[in-house]
Formats: structure tokens, C-alpha cells, sequence
């Protein structure tokens, strides 16, 4: 276990695991390691929980808005509106990441936009043409936006209106 999410009025409040040397190995296992239906939300393998500029977190899209099903309620501007603040805590820092993103898009095809690849971010002209992208798919505006050098979390679960759909959901780090 390397973090726990939590948000406010849903069900997402658990523990986010990460295994480098196995990226999927919490894909259907659960806190315990056993075999597990819902899977346990996991950090890609190619981020670092202290220094990635963008943490990649997968859960799978359950029924009844369990795991991160419930994200499927953000395609709704209301209800982004009023759950807009993921919480987010490792062991040395807890912080708040409030939403400035939520798209669908395709993954696995030469023509989607890979936001799983965007961890370490090498410029700004490469954090900008991320953050536009993801405002451009975004299914609505969204006036907050992310700044060159902010920390990122993207939340990610499957869709089901295409082949290879998924549904993500992109915050920035707020300071305090």
C-alpha cells in the first residue's frame, strides 16, 4: 500500500496500491492479495509516489458506483460540482486535488490520446499541450485549471460506450 484516496459523498475511500516488477497484479486481487472480482485501485508502475509530476490510478468501472464505477456520475457537471476535491495521502504527505478534467477516450489505438503516458512531464510546452488536450475532451468547462510544475492525480476505469473506452478523471494539487 503506498496511498489512500478517498472522496468525499462516494464510495471511493480505499487503499491504492502500487507493484513495480508486477503493473497488474491489483487488478483483480484485493488489500489481502487474494483473488478479488473488484480489484484494489493501483498507481501505474512507471510512477514514483514522491516525485511523478502525474499519478496514474486504476480501478475498475463496478456496477452500482462501487470501486470507481461511481465515476461514471461525472459526466454530469452537477455532480462534479459538488464533488470536485479528491483527497489524496501517502505516509509523508496528505494533500487535496480538486478536478479540472473528466473525458472518455480510447486506449490501446494509434490515434487516442495516451494520458497514461503523461507521468514525468519533461517541459512545460509538454504539461500544456496535456492540460489543453484534456480540457478540449472534457465534457464540460471546467474555469480551474493546472499551472507548468503542479502535481497531478488522473483517475482512470474503464467505458463502455466503445472498444477500449475509458473514463478519466484529471485533478491538480492544491496548496495551501
Amino acid at each position: 500500500m503506498v496511498a489512500w484516496i478517498k472522496i468525499e459523498n462516494t464510495n471511493i475511500d480505499y487503499p491504492v496500491m502500487q507493484t513495480k516488477d508486477r503493473p497488474d497484479y491489483y487488478l483483480r486481487r484485493n488489500f489481502y492479495k487474494e483473488n478479488s472480482y473488484y480489484g484494489t485501485p493501483y498507481i501505474d508502475e512507471n510512477c514514483n509516489i514522491e516525485t511523478s509530476d502525474n499519478l496514474i490510478i486504476y480501478g475498475h468501472h463496478i456496477k452500482n458506483n462501487q470501486m470507481f464505477g461511481i465515476l461514471e456520475k461525472y459526466k454530469k457537471e452537477n455532480f462534479y460540482k459538488e464533488n470536485k476535491i479528491i483527497e489524496f495521502t501517502t505516509k509523508n504527505k496528505s494533500a487535496k486535488y480538486e478536478i479540472i478534467a473528466v473525458f472518455t477516450t480510447v486506449a490501446y489505438s494509434k490515434d487516442a490520446f495516451k494520458y497514461y503516458e503523461f507521468i514525468n512531464i519533461q517541459d512545460k510546452e509538454e504539461f500544456d499541450t496535456f492540460i489543453n488536450k484534456c480540457k478540449e475532451l472534457s465534457f464540460y468547462d471546467i474555469d480551474k485549471s493546472a499551472e507548468y510544475r503542479d502535481k497531478l492525480i488522473t483517475l482512470s476505469t474503464c467505458e463502455y460506450s466503445r472498444k477500449n473506452g475509458r473514463l478519466v478523471v484529471v485533478a491538480t494539487e492544491l496548496t495551501t
